[in-house]
């Protein structure tokens, strides 16, 4: 009533008299800062899901990208032999070459790829996500040491970072099944599987 009394006496408004709707209130860009991170960590989650999960489709079913026809899994090939046995340099190439092509070697590995995809693609089990992903890709880099480009640090490492980003920036709860997934009994009870 009293900024009604004041208007009507024709003096000018001050900042409270103002209708609520039109006050200037400073600009808080913390949470539109939050929510498009957020995105972003999504897409990169999708996308690096991706990544795993086509390779093992490719490798399976030998669809012609890095796996040819004839060396899909699903028709004898092995997935762990070409990369282990021609790529392996440095001090572990011995061991590398020494389980190339092995039966338990192939399934550890597509089973990883597989797993991996599927809970980076889902935004479910990302604690293990990151941690097996960024344990088979530093496997992965330290196959061919040093890398190629760059004494030290190649695109495995940077994943394996990412992936592990994944995890901890809670990457499954947007535009995946982490909320969900975090409520579950199962959850609840054994949270390393968040």
């Amino acid at each position: 009533m009293a900024a009604l009394t004041r208007l009507h006496r024709s003096d000018p408004p001050t900042r409270d008299d103002r209708p609520a709707l039109t006050r200037q209130r400073p600009a808080d860009t913390a949470p539109a800062r939050q929510d498009t991170a957020s995105y972003i960590w999504a897409i990169a989650r999708i996308a690096t899901g991706w990544i795993f999960l086509w390779a093992f489709v490719d490798k399976t079913f030998g669809l012609g990208f890095a796996t040819p026809s004839e060396a899909a899994w699903i028709r004898g090939g092995e997935p762990t032999r070409g990369f282990l046995s021609n790529a392996a340099s440095g001090p572990f190439a011995d061991f590398y070459r020494s389980i190339a092509g092995a039966g338990w070697a192939d399934w550890l590995f597509m089973i990883g790829l597989a797993g991996i995809g599927l809970a980076l693609l889902a935004g479910i089990g990302m604690w293990i996500a990151g941690i097996t992903g960024a344990l088979l890709l530093v496997m992965m880099w330290s196959v061919a040491l040093p890398p190629e480009t760059n004494p030290l640090i190649d695109d495995h490492i940077i994943m394996a970072i990412l992936v592990v980003g994944l995890a901890v920036a809670r990457a499954g709860d947007t535009w995946g099944l982490g909320r969900w997934w975090a409520q579950t009994p199962l959850v609840r009870r054994f949270p390393f599987l968040r």
